[in-house]
């Protein structure tokens, strides 16, 4: 099985130099397979947010070596690392980061845009990831004709846009009611199962982590395999 992610001594610092340097990761090991689903849990304080946007390349680790879907994140430039994220990784949030002004199908051709996808491509596409996620009867509502659970099913249409490697969800049940919160994990089941996706699920919920093939612990910026 191919690895999608290594991750070896990760070690992330802040205020370097200074006398209030901080150690917040100490040294991390991960390896995730392509098509895992993989739970990281962890309460507050725990170095979980800090861990999270270093896989999402939305941060670089202060040492350490990170190999996403081939790519060594350590020694590309800016510019690669905005690509890497637009092409190798969806995001959803717990907040969902819907443009309100655009409708369900726009928000989920944004991504689209960035990788310069022709129009007719992009629209194609769209509809698609809409009809995949039960949405397709939405595509022309804005956000806010749209319930909790129905914006983070298309935020998940919009993280499937560029096919990406992985699928990183931050807390994507925490602003929805249990119910909802079902629709959402059943959405990611099947997309595991039926598109193959590697889903790396970020939960304070014990209850979602035990629904994942594999579950890791975030404790005082150390990680632990239960």
């Amino acid at each position: 099985m191919s690895k999608v992610i290594e991750m070896k001594d990760i070690v992330k610092r802040f205020y370097i130099g200074q006398p209030n340097e901080l150690e917040i990761l100490h040294g991390i090991n991960l390896t995730v397979n392509d098509g895992e689903f993989i739970s990281i849990v962890g309460a507050s304080g725990s170095g979980k947010s800090t861990f999270m946007n270093i896989i999402g390349v939305l941060d670089r680790a202060t040492s350490g070596h990170y190999e996403l879907a081939g790519v060594n994140v350590a020694e590309a430039k800016d510019s690669e690392l905005s690509q890497i994220r637009n092409k190798k990784i969806g995001f959803v949030f717990q907040s969902f980061n819907l443009i309100p002004r655009s409708n369900a199908q726009k928000n989920v051709e944004l991504p689209m845009i960035y990788g310069k996808v022709p129009a007719k491509e992009r629209h194609e596409r769209s509809m698609e990831l809409l009809k995949l996620v039960e949405m397709d009867d939405r595509a022309h509502h804005q956000p806010n004709e749209l319930s909790g659970g129905q914006k983070q099913r298309v935020a998940i249409a919009r993280a499937m846009a560029t096919n990406p490697d992985i699928i990183l969800a931050d807390e994507p049940t925490g602003a929805l009611d249990s119910k909802t919160g079902r629709v959402v994990m059943d959405l990611f089941h099947r997309l595991n199962e039926n598109q193959k996706k590697t889903i790396i699920l970020i939960t304070h919920n014990r209850e979602l982590a035990d629904e994942t093939g594999r579950i890791l612990t975030m404790r005082d910026g150390y990680l632990e395999e239960d």
